[in-house]
């Protein structure tokens, strides 16, 4: 330093020893680039780019298709999803309809909370929610459904994925704290 603060002729001294350092080899020039000494703040986990999604964004993805697939089943071929899927009393047309326009409303909320992170939570509770009455639904009439076996089917399968929501609303809980 000189005497007055400043950097003295010989402060940058670093830069200038690095620049004729080369390679034996001819045409390859320098051996030894400017490096910067200068300390670099880590890059926050917010900033880094990953590219997989979140297994969170993967169940909204797999239950949005579920929901939609079953929507549209139930709106084009009411009469089909009664005989494959709903076999319970007697056969209503209008209301599997109507129950094709809740399937569709949870899947497209589904959809959108893939990018709105700040919907998952919610939709995911509203999904976990209307899958745990469901399943209590098929429960109180499991043994009215023809044939019988698909009375247990559904209710084991309706209960099964009860609780793989209620596991991502608490995944996609735990993510939203951070």
């Amino acid at each position: 330093m000189s005497p007055c603060g400043s950097p003295g002729p010989d402060a940058h001294w670093h830069l200038r020893a690095t620049l004729n350092w080369t390679s034996a080899a001819p045409g390859l020039g320098h051996i030894v680039d400017r490096v910067s000494a200068a300390y670099e703040q880590p890059a926050s986990p917010a900033t880094i780019h990953d590219p997989a999604p979140s297994v969170v964004a993967v169940g909204l993805i797999a239950f949005a298709v579920v929901q939609l697939g079953l929507a549209v089943f139930m709106a084009v071929s009411p009469h089909g999803f009664y005989t494959a899927v709903g076999p319970f009393g007697s056969f209503n047309g209008h209301y599997i309809r109507d129950v094709a326009s809740f399937y569709g409303a949870i899947g497209i909320g589904l959809l959108l909370a893939v990018s709105r992170v700040s919907w998952r939570v919610p939709v995911l509770a509203i999904t976990t929610i209307q899958y745990a009455l469901h399943s209590v639904n098929h429960l109180i009439d499991i043994s009215k459904a023809h044939p019988a076996w698909t009375g247990y089917v559904d209710f084991f399968s309706l209960a099964a994925a009860s609780v793989l929501l209620a596991w991502l609303w608490r995944t996609a809980a735990l993510e939203g704290r951070r």
